[in-house]
């Protein structure tokens, strides 16, 4: 038998925040997605930092397109505003969401189908305006909610599993935020929830755009001999390396490693997925840098996670725009609609 809803009732001893909630209370519903998703641990990666910060459900706009990475946020704090948009489409709902009320904490979730490919252009723009934001990439590397046909992120001459070779190159959505104008760039493992919860939390607390691409390994699809998103296969040819391997419906891939090491994690199948924790030397402050750190890496077939990119000194886009402080939506018709004289004030000023 199958249960799709969580006991109402906590233990009364169960340890409370600042403002008064559970780490229950931040949970969703019960998740639908296969065993040992990675897409799972980063829902728990968000109940965990935002029952640590202390955040009011309630304050926090959550948003996603479609696809099993858009699944998620019925997942994870369940008592928050939520939308489910259309394919590629979450960026500029968010966008007008976040220009109406600037007030709420906005989480908009994302995977590399939904961003890179038909959503790529609004991924790009909501990107370089600055909206307040976090935007969490959920990266597999494969349509994995249509049966495992390739992503935009999928390495170029990998196959399917009917033979189908992949003859496009990958997209790089962490260099590609930079380059766009984020101002907070990341990368976490799903498997590593000592690195990425404290990612979350430093990217709530970022004012502007921030981006985490998070490795969340597909345990369904794209794991045989023929796709060159096969560690071994990687290693062998030494390609550059910026997405995962596909393993089978097994347990969860955790791994647990010091700032600076270089471990391998081994998949159910044997295979390795390489990861490389970002040590204390790089500065994230230098965008030029950082692009170099990540392709220097990727070279070695290292997957190189942690904060790659800040600016200390970024502004969102109400700063841009200059817009009031006062929330559009708690404006009164007045203020929207000052009348035909402002009107031709600013006709006026712009002739």
């Amino acid at each position: 038998m199958t249960y799709l809803a969580k006991p109402r009732l906590h233990h009364p001893t169960l340890p409370v925040n600042a403002v008064g909630f559970t780490r229950r209370d931040y949970e969703g519903k019960i998740s639908t997605l296969c065993a040992g998703c990675g897409h799972d641990s980063i829902s728990a990666a968000i109940i965990q930092a935002c029952w640590e910060m202390n955040i009011e459900p309630h304050r926090v706009a959550k948003l996603s397109g479609i696809g099993c990475s858009s699944k998620t946020p019925d997942y994870f704090l369940g008592n928050s505003h939520g939308f489910n948009t259309v394919h590629g489409r979450m960026p500029s709902v968010l966008t007008g969401a976040n220009l109406a009320n600037r007030d709420l904490l906005y989480l908009g979730v994302s995977g590399d189908g939904d961003s890179a490919s038909i959503g790529l252009g609004q991924f790009a723009h909501v990107m370089r305006r600055g909206v307040n934001m976090v935007y969490m990439l959920e990266n597999n590397g494969v349509y994995g909610l249509t049966k495992g046909q390739f992503s935009a992120t999928a390495d170029e001459g990998s196959r399917s599993k009917r033979g189908v070779v992949n003859t496009d190159s990958p997209i790089d959505t962490v260099s590609l935020a930079m380059i766009m104008g984020a101002t907070f760039v990341a990368r976490g493992f799903s498997g590593d929830k000592r690195q990425l919860v404290p990612l979350v939390k430093a990217a709530i607390r970022h004012r502007g755009a921030a981006f985490i691409d998070v490795i969340s390994p597909c345990v369904a699809f794209n794991n045989h001999g023929g796709s060159t998103k096969s560690y071994d296969y990687v290693r062998e040819h030494n390609d550059a390396v910026n997405r995962i391997d596909f393993v089978e419906s097994r347990a969860e891939i955790t791994a647990d490693y010091e700032v600076g090491a270089v471990v391998d994690v081994e998949q159910h199948d044997g295979t390795v997925l390489r990861l490389r924790k970002i040590d204390e030397m790089h500065d994230p402050t230098d965008k030029v840098a950082a692009l170099n750190y990540i392709q220097e890496h990727q070279a070695k077939g290292e997957v190189v996670t942690g904060l790659l990119y800040l600016d200390p000194g970024a502004e969102d886009m109400h700063a841009h725009l200059g817009t009031v402080e006062t929330p559009l939506n708690a404006l009164a018709e007045d203020d929207l609609c000052p009348g035909v004289a402002m009107l031709e004030k600013i006709n006026a000023s712009l002739r």
